[in-house]
């Protein structure tokens, strides 16, 4: 048997191993928890031992995401989106809990012989079916950029409903498995204990944690503000669990009291590191939980139980969506991103297991079912246009006409700009092509920028920039740049490889959070990355410079040459502040791509040989089919080769006649 320590050091070990192997994959890391516990645990190679320890270390993940989503509880975010949590959310969770309820005890009604499920039981697993994963589709949603789409803001509204839902369940449940005295006073007594305990937390606790907060910080010390964050979690946990309540009730509790501080994004940093690694150690123990012998003995009602609900669920969140007014390509959306189980619902089910509501052997199987709910909700997120589109005929009709729309909008337009993503820097963006005269269209996924920009006579239309259909209707072959405004690195390249088969000699310019993506950007066909990470650097350092009494003239110089550095396609165009009224256009050096069709004259020839340089342009990239050609003096052209050139206007004129017509 392992002491606690080895056991720690061999979830850990394993919990590297598999986060490191489903992020090679772009999976969720937390498919990558529960795979390493079902591989590790008692019922598959014995490593680890289903114990105390493990589930120790489970309560503490539970306890520390808890006190995230009390840090989340933000009345203003409720109020703004109140319809969709306290309408929509609330009709999933009543509503899906009781059909699956009902079904449990149909099925006990119908098969005595085989299942014996008491309603309170039904009630456990209805509550355990209805919570989906919060984790795995914001993540899904933040890389798709849905987030703010109207389908993505009505699953953030259910999923912060069903985060809330759990505080009560939490009481509910244990409440129900106690048998003794009559239901109502069971719960009355429960809902009793948890008013006094959260008055206390809330009123008392909320000035005492204000006040204490201010002597920590005080004392500037990391290290203190970390043990005082520790206490308060953890001392929270200890009273809600002494008054016979969770301890993730507690822990919820007390990040509401911090979430009303002017410490909440402070704890929120520090307690991340926390939250993340003991959740996926309770993850590494639900996949524990898992007996493969006996799934694959009953592996069919593994499947209805996988099937059903994952079916009821899409189905019941489907029609309300509708219900509340979504479109049926929305409501169809919603429901496909929330019909999979969720890491709240293994909590749920964890507990009703203690409490011995129902047999070992059904909670194997709902466990079983609900594991592989998540390992397909990813797939079923990526997929979801594709069906959706199937299953929807209005909802093709109505994308088909979005891009009909988009297509009329931009189908005067030439040589214009196509703005991926009209945020912030789309604006900037947009404001100065406007001030230089230069035409522009901006795609983005947020219906209420959309209308409030249009109304302020902005070009931007509803579109995904990442679908090929998008980038058609907005004019790409007939737009002069590209310039992605939004950090997504997937999404970049989606949108890359796009343009590399439709508009191969089309600049794209991306905007990246660092240089960690920088070569796999450019490998993609990316004209130029510019990272933000950079950019804000480099103007911190000239304020510093500046500052310490460093001539402004200098202070320019250094920030060019170390553009110049990183940024190939800006060089020569940042000039000293004297230079700039005598700078004349056509000595400006740029950029421009020459696409050598059949019948050119440089097809054939090496780049020595058309010594470009003696005219004063350097050639800076050369692309063939989907990837990039060495540049060097006995590189040979070919039909079809794109030649990026830099010089100026003068000297490019003369490079492409000479690569064209010799």
């Amino acid at each position: 048997m392992l002491t606690g320590l080895e056991l720690t050091i061999l979830l850990l070990g394993c919990a590297v191993l598999g986060v490191v192997a489903f992020r090679t994959f772009h999976l969720p890391p937390m498919l990558g928890y529960l795979t390493v516990g079902i591989l590790i645990g008692p019922h598959a190679l014995g490593f680890a031992e289903d114990n105390a320890t493990t589930h120790a270390l489970a309560e503490f993940g539970v306890v520390f995401l808890m006190f995230s989503v009390g840090l989340e509880f933000s009345l203003s975010k409720l109020i703004a989106m109140r319809r969709i949590v306290f309408g929509l959310g609330v009709a999933q969770v009543l509503l899906t809990t009781i059909v699956i309820m009902l079904l449990g005890l149909a099925t006990a009604y119908v098969l005595p012989h085989m299942t014996h499920i008491s309603w309170q039981a039904s009630f456990a697993i209805g509550a355990a079916f209805t919570m989906s994963s919060t984790a795995i589709v914001s993540k899904m949603l933040t890389e798709r950029l849905e987030l703010e789409s109207e389908h993505g803001r009505r699953i953030i509204g259910v999923l912060l409903f069903q985060d809330l839902a759990l505080v009560p369940l939490l009481i509910i449940v244990p409440a129900l498995a106690n048998n003794s005295g009559t239901l109502v006073e069971t719960l009355g007594w429960a809902a009793l204990k948890a008013a006094i305990v959260l008055v206390l937390l809330l009123f008392l606790g909320q000035k005492l944690i204000r006040s204490w907060f201010r002597v920590v910080v005080k004392r500037r010390s990391q290290e203190l503000f970390m043990l005082n964050l520790l206490l308060i979690t953890l001392g929270a946990a200890w009273i809600t669990e002494r008054a016979g309540l969770s301890m993730a009730l507690g822990a919820f509790v007390a990040g509401m009291m911090i979430s009303e501080t002017e410490y909440k994004h402070q704890v929120e940093e520090d307690i991340k590191s926390f939250r993340d690694v003991l959740l996926g150690l309770f993850f590494i123990t639900i996949g524990m939980l898992l007996n493969l012998r006996l799934v694959m003995e009953h592996w069919w009602l593994v499947l209805l139980l996988l099937v059903i609900p994952v079916l009821l669920k899409f189905g019941i969140v489907a029609a309300l969506a509708k219900i509340f007014g979504s479109s049926t390509g929305v409501a169809l959306r919603t429901g496909l991103a929330l019909a999979q189980a969720g890491e709240f619902g293994f909590v749920l089910l964890n507990q009703a297991g203690a409490l011995k509501m129902m047999d070992p052997l059904l909670i194997q199987l709902i466990l079983a079912s609900m594991v592989l709910s998540m390992f397909a909700a990813p797939f079923i997120l990526s997929k979801s246009d594709v069906i959706v589109m199937k299953l929807s005929a209005n909802e093709w009709m109505m994308q088909s006409l979005a891009l009909t729309q988009l297509a009329t909008r931009t189908m005067a337009t030439k040589k214009h700009v196509i703005i991926a993503g009209f945020g912030r820097s789309g604006q900037n963006l947009a404001k100065l092509l406007e001030e230089e005269g230069i035409g522009y269209h901006a795609l983005d996924l947020d219906p209420d920028r959309i209308l409030e920009a249009r109304a302020a006579g902005a070009q931007v239309s509803y579109g995904d920039a990442s679908r090929r259909e998008s980038l058609v209707a907005a004019g790409l072959h007939r737009a002069a740049a590209l310039v992605i405004t939004y950090v997504s690195t997937p999404s970049a390249l989606r949108v890359l490889h796009h343009v590399q088969e439709l508009a191969p000699a089309l600049p794209v310019i991306v905007r990246s959070y660092d240089d960690s993506d920088l070569d796999k950007l450019r490998a993609a066909g990316a004209a130029e990355v510019v990272p933000e990470a950079m950019e804000g650097s480099l103007m911190l350092a000239s304020h510093a410079l500046v500052m310490l009494g460093v001539p402004l003239r200098k202070v320019v110089h250094r920030v060019q040459a170390s553009r110049d550095e990183r940024y190939a396609a800006l060089r020569g165009y940042f000039h000293g502040a004297d230079d700039i009224a005598d700078s004349d256009d056509r000595l400006q050096v740029r950029l421009n791509s020459i696409t050598l069709s059949d019948g050119a004259k440089a097809i054939g020839k090496s780049l020595a040989m058309l010594a470009l340089e003696n005219i004063g342009v350097e050639i800076t990239t050369i692309r063939r089919a989907k990837s990039q050609v060495d540049i060097a003096p006995e590189t040979f052209l070919q039909s079809g080769d794109i030649v990026v050139l830099r010089g100026d206007a003068e000297a490019i004129a003369k490079a492409e006649y000479r690569l064209l017509k010799g």
